[in-house]
């Protein structure tokens, strides 16, 4: 694969994955040896809502082209990739946490499908498409790990969205590359409101441990995810195939908490409570009850969504990524939300 090709298109690009990943481009990525220096040559068009704040891309390099569009919009979609004949398309737009059921499948199928209709009638090489631990579902059992072959058993309606996503990629390989990347929850600079939320729980004793809390999560750094990515679009034997991109090994619920407090009081000046809101394992299964009711008439509550997978393992393992890609994370959970902290703190933004 000739890497970078003049033209890169990035969706979701005033996102959090992809913001970091422009940034990547543009500055170089400076834990990655393969991706340090940026790709001086290449255009980067960024695709971004109509009305969302793109300024904090356009200061990165002259080298970025703003497209306002609309993924649900099939115009828009083809103006995104016109002239943009052997480029790399990544595409990290899509929808987690929305207010109705229908946004699932209108973003993140229909969107992605004519997002891709529309790379493949322009000439697009290749497509790195963003997937989700979320078609896997949960682990069967507390020391499974996820890989390629595990088999699609997709949590409630997001997870069928980017299942069905998935087959539309995989069902379009034959005219244009496509590779597919499966991270689970990420964490890192630039983050959204959602995860300094959860920072502010942590230091005020609010933050719920389902269970025991042992229970495994794989987490992957926000820069080792754009490294996934851009060996994801370089290397040659990627084309076709599916990768898991996420930190080395999966850390407990209890162990992703106490990180953080930690962090917080010893680095960050933040007295903490040092309280856990301690609930029964089965106070998920009722969340989740209450999400596949919610979920069968249409609606979608964020706060019941996320109680419903507390309890729950979602781990992965990465050596296809490691063996096939060279990908090698190099940012584990303290360092990892040392950064996010830091980042935070240096915005100025308050817990």
């Amino acid at each position: 694969m000739n890497w970078p090709p003049d033209t890169i298109l990035i969706t979701g690009a005033a996102g959090w994955l992809g913001s970091r990943l422009v940034e990547s481009l543009s500055r170089g990525l400076p834990d990655c040896d393969a991706f340090r220096q940026p790709a001086t040559n290449a255009r980067l068009r960024c695709l971004v809502l109509p009305g969302q704040d793109a300024a904090a891309l356009s200061s990165l390099s002259p080298r970025v082209e703003v497209c306002e569009g609309d993924l649900r919009n099939p115009a828009d979609c083809a103006r995104f990739c016109e002239g943009a004949a052997g480029a790399v398309l990544f595409h990290t737009a899509g929808v987690i946490h929305p207010k109705r059921v229908s946004e699932f499948y209108a973003i993140n199928v229909q969107g992605t499908t004519q997002l891709l209709d529309a790379a493949v009638r322009a000439g697009v090489k290749r497509a790195v498409v963003m997937s989700s631990n979320s078609p896997c579902g949960c682990n069967p059992h507390p020391d499974h790990l996820f890989d390629e072959l595990s088999p699609y058993r997709p949590y409630l309606n997001y997870g069928r969205s980017k299942m069905q996503m998935e087959l539309a990629v995989k069902a379009r390989a034959g005219k244009i590359e496509t590779v597919l990347i499966r991270a689970p929850w990420f964490y890192g600079p630039n983050q959204p409101p959602r995860q300094t939320l959860f920072f502010k729980m942590i230091r005020d004793g609010k933050a719920p441990i389902v269970g025991g809390g042992r229970n495994l999560r794989s987490m992957a750094y926000v820069d080792d995810l754009c490294q996934g990515l851009l060996l994801a679009a370089s290397v040659e034997r990627a084309a076709g195939q599916v990768y898991w991109i996420a930190d080395r090994r999966p850390y407990a619920m209890n162990e992703i908490v106490d990180t953080v407090e930690r962090l917080l009081e010893t680095e960050f000046g933040q007295k903490c409570a040092h309280k856990r809101l301690r609930l029964p394992g089965l106070a998920s299964e009722i969340a989740l009850l209450t999400d596949k009711t919610l979920q069968a008439l249409g609606f979608y509550h964020q706060k019941i969504h996320v109680l419903s997978e507390m309890n729950k393992t979602i781990a992965c393992s990465v050596a296809r990524a490691e063996r096939e890609l060279g990908y090698a994370p190099k940012v584990e959970l303290e360092e990892g939300m040392r950064r996010s902290l830091r980042w935070c703190s240096e915005r100025g933004i308050r817990f």
